[in-house]
């Protein structure tokens, strides 16, 4: 079987010179915040991801280059070569994007920089489809009847009601060989006409100057949507959040690739999860330090209390002594359960004092050191009570943990710390084996360690 000749260099050219205006701001909306990161961090990571795309080339509205360039050095994106100002429209940015690709052929997937949901899957079948065509167009079925309208006496008509069936709604990256979307872009430039009317996207540009080159249809994804109006925003933001919980499971050689002579310090490691992902961690190659918390031994020489901040601080100095940096802490420590209507005084203030106050006084000692290391803080919300109606503590704790997650993620994304927040649901430290039991919260939170989310709670697996 003869050997599939190798494809050519393939750049994502991430299209970015949209200003907010439909969805309420005056800033660019790809820098804009949803799920704890900017639209245009999620949209870089996807092809940063991709191991189909060999560079990426960022066309970023005029005077926003500088944030360009920021964002990337915080994220580490290593594929980023080039970030350039785009043009007064659509057509001008991306002929902008063709000449500084020059002339010397490759694959060039033209993407909004405001799809963040696209999908891997699509860039991958793109990138193949461009072994046979030309010109690839990204679309999805329309699932709504489309009318033509015109102008009556009275407003709009409804002049024609054409077949759903061959209706496509329009997605990106649309992607071509560099040869041909430069010809066709030449050809429209030198028109007169061209301005009078500007196609809405790439691939008609194409059909309309190279109507002979056939224009080859990926199928999308419904996720894939542009953030243009305001809910947008909400919508792309629950949808990121969701994507990015569902993180996958990772191989035993896959997480010792990752935590193998790193140093992670665990909070609360007498018991429960905690005690599992100590295990867990140095049976992958990490060198664990863990800290007993309050919950289980008060009165322990040893134990750390997590909301006594010297304490902490001066355990995560000791370790630093020792190990020269932390790569991750994990803040697994809290108080036991209680009924709101059973508790008294001080059953209150030791819950609160442990759950709310703890995670901050972490927080608080951990940043000097992650910083450092770009490392990693994650929190474990206070896994809920099987019988719901003794909740109410619990609950209130995990609401605060899972908030404080959020803002911490955003405040220390500048300093490339990520802050993520596993929940163990409705699971026990002294429950039987089974569905969110501490070894599969553990297991989850080895994952989330190893993964490159922020600022995400992330349910436990089973």
């Amino acid at each position: 079987m003869a050997e599939r000749e190798p494809r050519p260099r393939t750049v994502g050219v991430v299209l970015a010179g949209g200003v907010g205006r439909r969805v309420g701001h005056d800033t660019p909306k790809q820098l804009l915040e949803i799920a704890g990161r900017t639209i245009l961090e999620h949209t870089l990571a996807l092809f940063e991801g991709s191991p189909e795309v060999d560079e990426i080339m960022v066309m970023m509205a005029p005077g926003f280059t500088g944030e360009v360039e920021r964002i990337v050095e915080r994220n580490g994106f290593m594929k980023v070569g080039r970030i350039l100002e785009g043009g007064a429209s659509r057509p001008e940015t991306t002929w902008r994007a063709l000449r500084a690709l020059g002339t010397r052929e490759c694959l060039v997937l033209l993407h909004d920089a405001v799809r963040p949901l696209a999908e891997p899957r699509i860039i991958a079948d793109c990138v193949e489809a461009l072994r046979t065509f030309s010109a690839v167009e990204v679309a999805i079925p329309s699932s709504d009847t489309i009318v033509v309208t015109s102008q009556g006496p009275h407003g709009e008509i409804v002049s024609d009601v054409p077949d759903r069936a061959g209706l496509r709604r329009v997605q990106t990256p649309q992607c071509f060989r560099l040869s041909v979307i430069r010809e066709a872009y030449e050809r429209a430039f030198a028109d007169p006409g061209f301005g009078d009317r500007p196609p809405t996207d790439d691939c008609g540009v194409v059909l309309r100057y190279l109507p002979d080159v056939p224009i080859h249809v990926v199928p999308g994804s419904e996720r894939n949507m542009k953030v243009t109006h305001p809910v947008d925003l909400f919508i792309a933001d629950k949808l990121l959040r969701l994507a990015a919980s569902d993180v996958p499971a990772r191989s035993g050689t896959a997480l010792r690739e990752v935590l193998e002579g790193r140093t992670v310090v665990v909070f609360g490691s007498d018991d429960g999860a905690g005690a599992e992902v100590a295990e867990l961690a140095g049976h992958h190659g990490a060198r664990v330090f863990p800290l007993p918390g309050a919950a289980s031994l008060p009165g322990t020489p040893d134990v750390v209390r997590v909301d006594d901040f010297r304490a902490v601080a001066d355990a995560l100095a000791r370790i630093v002594k020792e190990t020269g940096g932390i790569d991750y802490v994990v803040s697994a420590a809290g108080a036991p359960p209680g009924r709101i209507d059973a508790a008294d005084d001080t059953a209150i203030a030791e819950t609160v004092s442990l759950n709310h106050l703890g995670p901050v006084t972490v927080a608080r000692a951990a940043l000097p050191h992650l910083r450092e290391t770009r490392g990693q803080l994650l929190f474990h919300a206070p896994s809920r009570a099987r019988d719901a109606a003794g909740d109410g503590l619990r609950s209130f704790a995990g609401a605060a943990v899972a908030g404080l997650t959020r803002a911490l993620a955003e405040e220390w994304a500048g300093y490339g710390v990520r802050v993520n927040c596993v929940d163990p649901g409705r699971a026990e430290a002294t429950a039987p084996p089974g569905p969110r039991a501490p070894s599969a919260v553990a297991r989850t939170s080895l994952d989330v360690l190893a993964s490159g989310i922020t600022g995400q709670v992330v349910d436990a697996r089973p």
